[in-house]
C-alpha cells in the first residue's frame, strides 16, 4: 500500500500512516483465510443475501474467540515505529503520532481508527469488509469486526468501551459509530473526512469551523505576560478574558499562544447562524484544535449567552484549551471548571503607535508622529491591521504616497454600523478657520481639543485621575441661542481629531412607554463606546432637564430618566457634546460631570460682517451694490439665520440669471424675519425699506 516514492523527511508522516495500514491489511488477509477454512459456501453467488441451513449449523458450532497473537505482526509494528522515531529525530512530525498524543489515545484506539479509516484510503477494504461480515451491502467495518481485527474478545467491557460515549475516539469525533438502532457489534464505524484527510497530509479545515475562523492579529507580547504564565502551567484548559472598549481579548490570547509555541484557532461567534447546532460546532472546534495542536479563542461570549446556558457550556467545557472573550463579567454558572480570569489591557498611545508601525510595513508617512496623531483612535490590534490595509489601498488607488488623512480615514472605516441606526453620522468637512466666534469661545474650543488629544497621557501615564477615578470620558456643554454655531463647532472638533460626528436623533430615543427611553439611551451609549467618534446630543435639555418635585407617577419616571443619564454619563468612556439653547433648563448635577462649558453668544457686528462674507463665498457672482457693512450693522442675526438668508437670495438670483444683489438679500431677510416672528421696521431696513414693497423682478 505504501508508495515507494515517499522517502523524504517531509513524506515521513504519510509513509507512517500507509505502513500502519499495511498491518491492517495483513490482519484482514488473515481473517479472510480463517473464514475460508470454515466456510463451505465460498462459491455461492448469493452469499450474504440469505442464510442457508449449513450456514446456521456452522454458526452454532463456532465459538467466538479472538485469534492468537501474531508475533510477526508485533515485530513489524515495532520496526515501523522505530522508523518513525528516526524520522522525528530528523525533524519530521508524524501526524498519526501527534493525533494520538493530542487526543490521549491508547494503541488500541489507534488500531480501531486505522481499521475504520482503511476503506477511505484503499477501496479494496470495502469488499473485504463486506465478505468478512457476510453482507455485501456493509462496506465499512462494524464494531464487532473492528474488535476482532484488533484481537480483542467481543464480550470484553474494556474493548467495547473504546467505541462507546466517554471514549476519546467517540467524544472527540474521530470515529463515528453509526446505525445506533442496530445491536452494538453490528454498528458501522466511519472516520470523518476531515480526520482521514488530516492523517494523509491535508490542512483544509472542517467547513463548519472554517466558516467561523479568522486570522487573529496579535497584541504586543508584553501585554500578554500574565496569560503566558497561566499557559505554562500543567492544568490549563479554560480562561476568560474580559474586554473593554479599545481592547481585544482575542489578540491578547493569540499573542500568548504564539509565545508558548502554539497556533491559534480564532472563532468569530457572531458568524453563527440561527440553525447551527452549537454542541456540534463546539465538538468540531475541539477536534480541529486537537488535530493541529492549536489553542481555541472564541468570542464574543454575549452571542452564546443569547442562546442560553447550554450554548455557553458547550464551548466552555469543550475538551481543548479554550479562551473565551467578552465584555460581560464571568458567571460561575457558565462552566464546571474554575477559569483563569484576566482583563484585556487597553493599549496606550505608544503601544498603538507600535501596532501601526508593524502593520504599515515601513510605509509610515515621513515626519508623522503616530503616537500623537492616532492617539484618539482606540483600535484593537485587528482593527489597526484592517485600518492600515484600507489606508494603503486608498493611497494605491490615488497613486500617491500614504498620508495622515488616509490613515485617519482607514481608522474611521473600522467603526461599527450599529450607532448609525440610532444617530446620524456626519463626516466633518469644516475646520477652525471656518468658525467665526469670539476669542474666548475659540480658546475654550481649543482647550477642549487639547483635552481630547492628551487625555490618555494625563489619565493613564500621569495617573491624574487618581486611583478611585472611574470616569475617562470627555463631556462638554455648548450653550447658546439657535444658529450661533454649536453644531458646527462640534463638527470642527470631530474633524480636528479625525473622527466622525454622530448626532443623536431624539425621535429614536424618547419613548412614551416606561423604561424604553432608558433602554434606547443605553444602546446609544454602548454603541458609542464601540466607535471612534464624537457623539452630539442636540437640544440636550429635552433629555438632560431638571428633576422636579414628585407629584405623580409621570414626575417620578421623568426623574428616573435624568438619574439614569447622570449615572451613565459618569461611566461613558467616549467624547460627548451636549448642545442646548436653554442652559438654565439643564439639571445642575450635570455641571460636575462636564469637562467644559462653552458659551456661544449672539455675534457682535464685526463677527456678523465676517459671517456675511464667509457665507457668500467666492464662487457666486455679486452685483456692485452689495453693502455687507450695512447688513452686519442693521440686522442682529446669528450665523444660522445669515446662512438661510444668503441661500434664499442665491435661489432668487439664479431664477433671474443675474448676480446676487442687495435687493435679493433684503427680500430674503424679510422672509427670515417673518419666520422668526420679528417685525420688519424702517429703522432697521433703512434706505432699502422700499424694496420690501416692490415685486421680486430681475434687477
Amino acid at each position: 500500500m505504501a508508495a515507494p516514492g515517499l522517502t523524504t523527511v517531509a513524506d515521513a508522516s504519510l509513509l507512517h500512516v500507509l505502513r500502519r495500514l499495511e498491518l491492517i491489511e495483513a490482519r484482514v488477509r488473515a481473517a479472510v483465510a480463517r473464514r475460508r477454512t470454515t466456510d463451505p459456501e465460498t462459491d455461492d453467488r448469493f452469499r450474504g443475501l440469505y442464510i442457508s441451513q449449513a450456514h446456521v449449523d456452522r454458526l452454532l458450532a463456532e465459538k467466538s474467540a479472538p485469534p492468537p497473537p501474531d508475533a510477526g505482526a508485533a515485530q513489524a509494528r515495532e520496526d515501523i515505529e522505530a522508523t518513525a522515531d528516526a524520522a522525528e529525530r530528523e525533524g519530521a512530525d508524524p501526524r498519526l503520532r501527534r493525533l494520538a498524543r493530542n487526543f490521549r489515545l491508547d494503541e488500541i484506539d489507534v488500531e480501531l481508527l486505522l481499521i475504520a479509516m482503511a476503506p477511505d484510503v484503499d477501496a479494496r477494504f470495502e469488499r473485504l469488509y463486506g465478505y468478512l461480515q457476510d453482507d455485501v451491502s456493509r462496506r465499512r467495518a462494524s464494531v464487532g469486526l473492528g474488535l476482532e481485527l484488533c484481537g480483542l474478545p467481543l464480550s470484553s467491557a474494556y474493548a467495547r468501551s473504546r467505541l462507546a460515549p466517554g471514549a476519546p475516539l467517540v467524544d472527540e469525533c474521530l470515529v463515528l459509530v453509526e446505525e445506533t438502532e442496530r445491536p452494538v457489534l453490528t454498528r458501522s464505524l466511519r472516520v470523518p473526512d476531515r480526520v482521514a484527510a488530516h492523517l494523509l497530509g491535508s490542512d483544509i479545515r472542517d467547513p463548519v469551523v472554517a466558516a467561523l475562523a479568522y486570522e487573529c492579529e496579535q497584541a504586543m507580547p508584553a501585554q500578554a505576560a500574565t496569560l503566558v504564565r497561566w499557559m505554562r502551567r500543567d492544568d490549563v484548559r479554560l480562561a476568560y478574558v474580559r474586554e473593554r472598549p479599545g481592547s481585544s481579548g482575542a489578540a491578547l490570547a493569540a499573542s500568548a499562544f504564539a509565545q508558548v509555541g502554539r497556533p491559534t484557532l480564532a472563532l468569530d461567534l457572531e458568524r453563527l447562524r440561527p440553525e447551527d447546532d452549537l454542541p456540534m460546532v463546539a465538538a468540531l472546534t475541539a477536534r480541529e484544535a486537537g488535530l493541529t495542536g492549536a489553542g481555541v479563542v472564541a468570542g464574543p461570549i454575549e452571542v452564546l449567552i443569547a442562546r442560553g446556558l447550554p450554548a455557553v457550556r458547550a464551548f466552555s467545557e469543550m475538551p481543548a484549551t479554550v479562551i473565551l472573550v467578552g465584555a460581560r463579567t464571568w458567571d460561575p454558572a457558565w462552566a464546571r471548571d474554575v477559569p483563569f480570569i484576566c482583563e484585556a489591557p487597553i493599549p496606550d498611545a505608544a503601544h498603538r503607535a507600535e501596532l501601526w508601525r508593524r502593520n504599515l510595513n515601513g510605509d509610515t508617512p515621513p515626519g508623522l508622529d503616530l503616537a500623537g496623531t492616532m492617539a484618539q483612535f482606540r483600535l484593537t490590534a485587528e482593527q489597526v491591521h484592517r485600518a492600515a490595509r484600507a489606508a494603503r489601498m486608498e493611497a494605491h488607488a490615488r497613486e500617491a504616497p500614504l498620508d495622515e488623512d488616509e490613515l485617519k480615514a482607514g481608522a474611521r472605516a473600522q467603526n461599527a454600523a450599529g450607532l448609525e441606526r440610532l444617530a446620524r453620522r456626519i463626516q466633518p468637512a469644516v475646520r477652525f478657520a471656518d468658525l467665526v466666534l469670539p476669542p474666548d469661545t475659540m480658546a475654550q474650543l481649543r482647550e477642549l481639543l487639547t483635552r481630547a488629544r492628551y487625555r490618555e497621557q494625563v489619565l493613564d501615564v500621569w495617573k491624574m485621575g487618581g486611583p478611585s477615578a472611574r470616569r475617562r470620558g470627555l463631556t462638554a456643554l455648548f450653550a447658546g441661542p439657535s444658529g450661533t454655531g454649536k453644531t458646527m463647532a462640534a463638527e470642527v472638533l470631530a474633524g480636528e481629531l479625525g473622527l466622525d460626528l454622530y448626532t443623536v436623533d431624539l425621535a429614536t430615543v424618547v419613548d412614551k412607554y416606561v423604561g424604553e427611553t432608558e433602554k434606547n439611551l443605553d444602546r446609544i451609549f454602548a454603541e458609542a463606546e464601540r466607535v471612534n467618534g464624537v457623539i452630539l446630543f442636540d437640544e440636550a435639555d429635552a433629555l438632560f432637564g431638571k428633576r422636579s418635585e414628585v407629584s405623580d407617577a409621570h414626575d417620578r419616571y421623568a426623574n428616573v430618566e435624568v438619574a439614569y443619564l447622570l449615572q451613565r454619563m459618569e461611566l461613558f468612556d467616549g467624547i460627548a457634546i451636549l448642545a442646548t439653547n436653554l442652559r438654565a433648563n439643564l439639571d445642575e448635577a450635570f455641571t460636575r460631570r462636564l469637562d467644559s462649558l462653552v458659551d456661544f453668544p449672539e455675534p457682535e457686528e464685526e463677527y456678523r460682517r465676517q459671517l456675511w462674507e464667509r457665507t457668500l463665498g467666492t464662487a457666486m457672482p455679486r452685483a456692485g451694490d452689495l453693502d455687507l457693512s450695512f447688513l452686519a450693522e442693521s440686522f442682529q442675526l446669528a450665523g444660522g439665520a445669515i446662512r438661510n438668508i444668503v441661500v434664499a437670495a442665491a435661489y432668487a438670483a439664479a431664477e433671474h440669471a443675474s448676480p446676487l444683489s442687495m435687493a435679493h438679500l433684503i427680500r430674503a431677510t424679510q422672509r427670515e424675519y417673518l419666520k422668526m416672528g420679528r417685525l420688519c421696521v424702517e429703522s432697521e431696513f433703512g434706505p432699502y425699506y422700499h424694496l420690501l414693497a416692490e415685486p421680486a423682478t430681475a434687477p
